[in-house]
């Protein structure tokens, strides 16, 4: 394919992001910008990118959904045997990335991941709708099949299996993780590419600590 260059431009005009209005806790300060998020109508505000990495560096992205948040972290449930469990297991470090475009917004989140408990891992699930409960025991995500036919054919095994939609268990190898931020970045477009950055970064204490970052 022929080398392709793209110059779409934008300026980002809509707001300004200060130390001096910023909430200083960024779990605050996120809530409030995820609720703006959503009143703006952004289609769905909880989709984030999640990055995980090997124990030598290789890393890997993909979309996640944003399932709760806290002063304790951010949490969000898969198949553990995935490529995204896998690669936590290994090296149980991961990094969140929210983009609300017609906002002119980025929130960027570092941290530890840990496994949420069973309990919080069973509430959630059975708040599933119960196809979505089937396909979690149905696909071995991440595994090779040979077929889509395969995947219609596991979906319908344990359908048949769980044919009562309130008794369908949670499967021992999906569950949550909770992302425990160590750092928190709020970007807000700015004109001429002069953006805003505010980073909130524990210090030794575990107090937050704000900086402003160059663009």
């Amino acid at each position: 394919m022929k080398s392709r260059e793209t110059h779409a431009r934008k300026e980002y005009e809509q707001a300004a992001l200060d130390e001096a209005t910023c909430n200083r806790d960024p779990i605050r300060q996120f809530a409030t910008w995820y609720d703006a998020a959503v009143a703006a109508g952004v289609l769905e505000p909880e989709a984030m990118t999640l990055s995980t990495a090997t124990p030598d560096g290789r890393p890997s992205a993909r979309i996640v959904l944003l399932r709760g948040f806290d002063d304790h972290g951010f949490c969000f449930y898969t198949n553990y045997d995935s490529r995204k469990g896998r690669e936590l297991a290994d090296n149980p470090y991961a990094a969140l990335t929210f983009h609300w475009a017609i906002l002119e917004r980025q929130v960027r989140v570092e941290g530890r991941v840990e496994r949420t408990t069973a309990a919080e891992s069973d509430t959630y699930f059975h708040s599933r709708p119960s196809t979505s409960r089937i396909g979690a025991w149905g696909s071995p995500q991440s595994a090779v099949i040979p077929d889509r036919d395969t995947l219609e054919k596991l979906f319908a095994r344990f359908r048949t299996e769980h044919p009562d939609d309130a008794a369908i268990p949670r499967p021992v190898h999906w569950g949550g993780f909770r992302l425990i931020p160590e750092r928190i970045e709020f970007w807000q477009g700015r004109p001429s590419r002069l953006h805003d950055r505010l980073r909130f970064q524990r210090d030794a204490a575990g107090s937050w600590m704000i900086e402003r970052l160059a663009p």
